[in-house]
């Protein structure tokens, strides 16, 4: 699962970057369906930080692994 949830996050990464941004892995928990990330660079400290997770990065995320039911930030 950690390798998809990986891959799913080089899908969005560039488009983060673009906006001097950028986003790591931080964990995956395979029994709560619970990903963890950080958002790093410009992201970081964005004011509009939560909705990138939640609507870009989270939304990315869940297509590509069912089994994530939650991302959240570290």
């Amino acid at each position: 699962m950690k390798e998809k949830v990986q891959a799913a996050l080089e899908t969005v990464r560039p488009a983060l970057q673009n906006d001097g941004g950028d986003v790591e892995l931080v964990g995956v928990d395979e029994d709560s369906g619970k990903v963890t990330v950080r958002l790093t660079g410009a992201c970081g400290g964005c004011p509009m930080s939560q909705m990138t997770l939640k609507n870009g990065v989270e939304r990315v995320i869940k297509e590509a692994v069912p089994e994530v039911l939650e991302v959240e930030s570290a």
